[in-house]
């Protein structure tokens, strides 16, 4: 009796952090650290957007990096002088720890001036893309 109350319990535990992951992943946030660092054209490898830059961090096998490169193509195709680098993160592990990048796709909003406005860990949605691009212009 008592494995059939350890197996309910570890279902429901199960239940709820899978609802909970499910429910933040690709959700664009701001945290404090990010407030105050910058990426320029030394760190990206291409220059910056004329508004804002989307930078995706991406692996060779990520499939769901695929389906955000192509949403963030997408929206640099609807508002102008916004760029999207997409970059490697086996190729650039300084960068993915300095900027402390635990998985791929992760999504960082960059403004004109490089400063880091929002990011999003998983695919994030167009529409919160879309108004993430709204604070950063």
């Amino acid at each position: 009796m008592t494995g059939v109350v350890v197996c309910a319990a570890v279902l429901v535990v199960a239940g709820v952090f899978g609802l909970l992951h499910r429910r933040t992943s690709g959700r664009m946030k701001v945290r404090g650290r990010d407030e105050e660092r910058r990426l320029g054209e030394a760190e990206l490898g291409v220059p910056l957007g004329e508004r804002a830059t989307l930078v995706q961090f991406s692996s060779a096998f990520c499939q769901p990096c695929r389906a955000t490169r192509r949403t963030l193509t997408e929206v640099v195709d609807m508002v102008d002088g916004v760029a999207h680098v997409e970059i490697d993160a086996e190729e650039k592990l300084s960068l993915v720890r300095e900027l402390d990048i635990l998985r791929t796709p992760t999504v960082l909003v960059l403004d004109a001036r490089g400063r880091i406005v929002r990011r999003a860990s998983g695919q994030p949605r167009k529409a919160d893309v879309i108004a993430a691009l709204g604070e950063a212009v």
